[in-house]
């Protein structure tokens, strides 16, 4: 048995120090290391595996940090992580105080920029790519685009403004393209024979030749020219890349590491920009994954011998709950439609893809047109639903504030993921969409369980409500303790009433959890609060107004920005009603969470019952305990 290297590798400099055979058995403990610790973290699985040789081969060749690498997204980040000093503490993957399951800057200089949302290391990497220049610095850098990033549009635009970057190389790493043998097999020739130096010298030569020579050297060079394109589009498909600037290469095995460094090496030292077009296979080494990719995409701790699926959501999750009641909606109503953003099983479509597959649309990793698309059905008599989770709907603001709310079009947005969501941490929280929504002033519902879901989407989606409108829900499954209240049909429950109780509790989603814990605590010592459920969030009825005003302390407590939150709207609401009582808003307002349980997370933002209640305690007017 071979001695262990990966224990061994604690910069990428360790690399260079080892042989093609030594690589080889560095990438299958890698991959055999993944399995294990992912195994036992939870964490994205499939893609890491895919991209093991493609990052040695990487961390080979070029030197971080003086070469940048920029991933999208950092979901094939972790071999990365491995070769840069953080093999013994990958234990702590996306745990409190443990590592990032992204590249973060702050946790490592080797980590180039932030990678938690799709489409965005091609302008990253451009921006990083000029300052080196307008620097002077050294140094390339290197983006890694995964091939579901080239659905979202922000790819093309960077993909415009490349210039004449000598210092930009970007990987495709493509992971999901079929290639038939024969064509296959002549694209690698052709990408070999194109990665010597002798093509390059050889291309130049011509070059510099036809130049020299007066009147007729353009026009040969011309005709050459389009004679190579003619036979680059027939045999790669490939000019789109071109004629934006780039010189490409593929396509080109992933797997094949020697291969790799070679290509490197080779394309580094000819002026860029440059694509290279890698085909990996995702899943690469573990065969559940490399059978079904998607299911270990994104995995929660498992046992090797057999898996759940935590990007498909769980037979019983807020996300099937919404799609199978959407689903039914489109039996009846032809005009239903439902558009997601590459997350057909995440947002529980799959129901409604099946049953109407000629009325849903995946639009890939492009939010902003799947808003505006939205706008576009809505104007012409059809009820789209758009359904994203809530950090990615950010991504689509202005589309909902120009192209639906400005109009008043029939668009129900549908926001999965809302509040705070385990493991993933600053880049992947559901805090901003209260906030952003309510601005434009369209109704928002909250529901805190699964019959409230059940009874308000309907409602949302009858014709007789117009305009935009959202209802958002928690990952996973309905809470216990809120599922027993079960729906009373109204927009806002009661749910403790005291009498003589001077302190109001008022919350929404997952958070009424803690703040009934509050209240509990509260009751024992002698300060009774009675608690408010909102389903709807915004805007308020007049009722609630009133009934709160009666309060001389309100706490609204929230999984929201402080910042435009739900609880702000409710403060002026109060102050416009001539309430003069004392006010406590407890929110996000430090933004960057932590990655850590949901519970871990509330504490850290004070959103869990001891801080809420230690709150009250503070502002509890004197002499208001009852005893």
């Amino acid at each position: 048995m071979h001695p262990s290297l990966l224990q061994n590798i604690s910069q990428p400099r360790d690399l260079k120090r080892l042989n093609s055979a030594q690589i080889q058995q560095l990438c299958g403990e890698i991959r055999q290391f993944l399995l294990d610790s992912v195994s036992k973290t939870g964490g994205h699985l499939a893609s890491n595996l895919g991209a093991v040789e493609l990052t040695v081969a990487l961390h080979r060749v070029f030197e971080t940090p003086q070469d940048a690498f920029v991933f999208d997204v950092g979901h094939q980040c972790y071999t990365h992580k491995l070769l840069t000093g953080r093999y013994k503490r990958f234990g702590t993957l996306r745990q409190l105080d443990g590592l990032s399951g992204f590249p973060n800057p702050n946790e490592s200089a080797h980590d180039a920029f932030i990678a938690g949302h799709g489409n965005t290391a091609l302008s990253v990497a451009i921006g990083i790519a000029w300052a080196k220049k307008l620097k002077g610095e050294p140094g390339h850098v290197v983006a890694i685009i995964g091939d579901g990033a080239f659905t979202g549009g922000m790819v093309y635009e960077g993909m415009n403004n490349i210039g004449k970057l000598d210092n930009l190389l970007v990987i495709l790493n493509d992971n999901k393209m079929s290639i038939s043998h024969n064509v296959g097999a002549l694209a690698s020739y052709l990408s070999h024979l194109r990665t010597t130096n002798g093509y390059f010298t050889a291309k130049e030569n011509v070059n510099s030749f036809l130049n020299g020579v007066p009147v007729i050297g353009a026009p040969i060079k011309s005709a050459l020219q389009n004679s190579k394109k003619v036979i680059r589009r027939a045999m790669y498909h490939s000019t789109m890349f071109e004629d934006m600037g780039f010189h490409y290469f593929g396509l080109i095995d992933g797997h094949d590491e020697p291969e790799l460094e070679r290509i490197f090496q080779t394309v580094c030292a000819q002026p860029g920009p440059t694509l290279l077009h890698v085909v990996t296979k995702k899943g690469k080494g573990y065969a559940p994954a490399e059978s079904n990719p998607g299911n270990y995409h994104g995995v929660s701790k498992f046992d090797l011998t057999g898996i759940p699926d935590p990007e498909v959501a769980p037979a019983e999750s807020f996300s099937n709950a919404f799609g199978r009641t959407l689903s039914a909606a489109g039996n009846t109503d032809k005009t239903l439609c439902a558009i997601t953003a590459a997350m057909k099983y995440g947002t529980g479509l799959q129901f409604f893809s099946h049953a109407h597959p000629e009325r849903f649309f995946d639009v890939g990793m492009a939010e902003q047109h799947a808003v505006t698309f939205a706008a576009g059905l809505a104007s012409k008599g059809m009820l789209p639903v758009v359904c994203i989770y809530s950090t990615f709907l950010q991504r689509s603001y202005d589309q909902i504030i120009h192209d639906v709310n400005l109009l008043h079009e029939n668009v129900v947005f549908a926001v999965d993921r809302a509040g705070f969501v385990p493991g993933d941490g600053e880049t992947h929280q559901g805090i901003y969409d209260p906030a952003f929504l309510s601005q434009t002033g369209m109704p928002i519902y909250s529901p805190s369980n699964y019959e409230e879901l059940r009874h308000w989407l309907p409602i949302l989606l009858s014709h007789e409500m117009q305009g935009p409108r959202a209802i958002r829900y928690p990952r996973g499954g309905e809470n216990k303790a809120l599922a027993k209240y079960g729906c009373s049909g109204k927009e806002y429950d009661k749910l403790i009433f005291t009498p003589g109780a001077k302190t109001a509790l008022v919350s929404y989603a997952d958070e009424v959890e803690d703040v009934l814990a509050a209240a509990e605590l509260l009751a024992k010592e002698g300060i009774p609060c009675d608690v408010y459920k909102l389903v709807r969030i915004f805007p308020f009825e007049e009722e609630l107004i009133r009934d709160l005003s009666a309060y001389p302390v309100v706490l609204m407590a929230e999984e929201c920005v402080a910042c435009g939150g739900i609880g702000e709207h409710l403060a002026r609401a109060l102050q416009d009603a001539g309430w003069q009582g004392r006010y406590i808003h407890r929110a996000v307002k430090k933004l960057c969470l932590p990655h850590a349980t949901v519970p871990q997370i509330k504490q850290a933002t004070g959103l869990d019952a001891a801080h809420l209640a230690e709150a009250v305690r503070e502002a509890d007017p004197k002499g208001e305990k009852t005893l």
